[in-house]
């Protein structure tokens, strides 16, 4: 039987997909804008609610927790229902959770409102990129992608700075009720996208067995990523991974086509993807943190500084999005070798110049390596499966987050306390071990979509 025909997507130029792109580059940036904006204000959080170092820590934890493991239902859930409608859901409830966040009396009840909007986060993020997939004929996804990550990438660069000047001016609080209306917007721009979804998935129900193993098995996997002596959750995310296997393989509509694992291609960009975002939280967790409690800068005055090596990473995503398919390899993992050298002279340098240079060199070799990764999936799978695919890469990228802070060496004290001495050695050494392994996985393939 002949595989249905994916809806045809929207003529070039025209104002279903340029509301499309406008919608999954806000949403995007929302994402980037609260993640980047916060970094450096839970210190100031932490004293205002008067929580513990450990209670603080889960309103960044409890957001990637839930974000992670809820990626590759939400992937399948758009290609199941509509991407459209499912990146409208991600909007409001990252939106309205914002606001949540902004009026938090207590830690828990803001790690709560985070966890609400980390499900947000999950939906905006692989459903607006197989939305853009399915929007944007082959010549066109790359670019499109790319400018997508671009423009977010201005809240990259921004967020640091305005998070920091928030704080100073108004609250901490400011910084959550910033995206509320951004998000409004996307959710605007994205009523006027266009629909797609599987036309393969056509009256099959959601995989509920693989989609609960599915959510469960990431959330285990990051606990133990977090607390690395904890074995119990290892032991958990493998039984329950096992158990993800044998329903996939069971059900007649999968959540995961276990197919995808098969395709060298995307398991290697993903690999990579997750090996850069990894190095990248680390980065970005050891250098705001060295020029707050080594060199003595206030929140705002280490958001100034930091502000070269923001806007590195952020270009990330668009010179990522002009490097031909072809090529992708060879660049990832240059990338990640340069990287790697650049972190290790961040890890050595002494005063802010000597720092900011490597700093800077490092996030734009990541970003590249990060943006390819994403870029790259989307193109060696086919369109009508893009959401189940993007959730999948960047539930992985996602939950290896936490191996950056582990590898850092953020310790039990947690991040920002004194106790905590980080290094950038491990995850250099990791981007220096994955660069050539990388290379030669990818060596050969091609960028057909499997």
């Amino acid at each position: 039987m002949s595989r249905p025909a994916s809806p045809p997507a929207p003529e070039a130029g025209s104002p279903a997909r340029a509301a499309a792109l406008s919608a999954v580059a806000l949403g995007a940036f929302c994402v980037q804008l609260d993640s980047f904006a916060l970094s450096l204000t839970l210190p100031v959080v932490r004293s205002a609610l008067h929580g513990s170092a450990a209670a603080t820590a889960w309103v960044v934890s409890g957001y990637l927790l839930a974000a992670g493991s809820l990626m590759p239902v939400a992937g399948r859930l758009g290609d199941l229902y509509g991407r459209r409608r499912m990146l409208i859901l991600g909007l409001a409830l990252f939106g309205g959770s914002s606001a949540l966040c902004a009026l938090a009396p207590s830690v828990p009840l803001l790690v709560a409102a985070r966890v609400v909007q980390g499900a947000g986060g999950a939906l905006i993020m692989p459903v607006g990129l197989a939305l853009l997939t399915n929007a944007y004929p082959p010549q066109l996804r790359r670019r499109a992608i790319g400018r997508a990550l671009g423009l977010a990438g201005l809240a990259t660069v921004g967020g640091p700075f305005l998070g920091g000047a928030l704080v100073e001016a108004a609250s901490w609080r400011a910084v959550f009720w910033l995206t509320v209306p951004l998000a409004t917007a996307a959710a605007l721009c994205a009523g006027r996208a266009a629909e797609s979804r599987d036309p393969a998935a056509a009256g099959h129900p959601l995989d509920v067995t693989g989609a609960a193993t599915a959510t469960a098995a990431p959330a285990c996997l990051a606990l133990w990523l977090q607390h690395p002596a904890s074995w119990g959750w290892a032991a958990g995310a493998l039984l329950l991974g096992t158990a993800f296997v044998r329903a996939e393989r069971r059900s007649p509509a999968p959540l995961v086509d276990l197919a995808l694992f098969r395709n060298r291609p995307f398991v290697a960009l993903t690999a990579a993807g997750a090996t850069a975002n990894s190095a990248t939280v680390a980065l970005l967790y050891v250098v705001p943190l060295t020029l707050q409690q080594a060199q003595g800068r206030s929140v705002l005055g280490a958001a100034v500084v930091f502000l070269a090596p923001a806007a590195a990473l952020a270009v990330g995503g668009p010179l990522a999005g002009r490097v031909r398919a072809a090529a992708a390899a060879p660049v990832i993992a240059l990338c990640l070798a340069a990287a790697a050298l650049a972190l290790v002279a961040v890890e050595r340098a002494t005063g802010a110049p000597a720092l900011l240079v490597p700093a800077t060199a490092a996030s734009v070799a990541l970003g590249v390596a990060g943006g390819l990764a994403l870029t790259g999936t989307q193109a060696v799978v086919r369109p009508e499966r893009a959401g189940e695919a993007s959730g999948v890469t960047k539930s992985v990228m996602t939950v290896t987050a936490g191996v950056g802070l582990t590898l850092a060496g953020t310790g039990a004290a947690g991040p920002g306390s004194p106790g905590a001495h980080p290094s950038l050695l491990l995850p250099a050494a990791l981007c220096l071990v994955a660069a050539p392994v990388l290379a030669v996985a990818l060596r050969g393939t091609g960028s057909h979509p499997a």
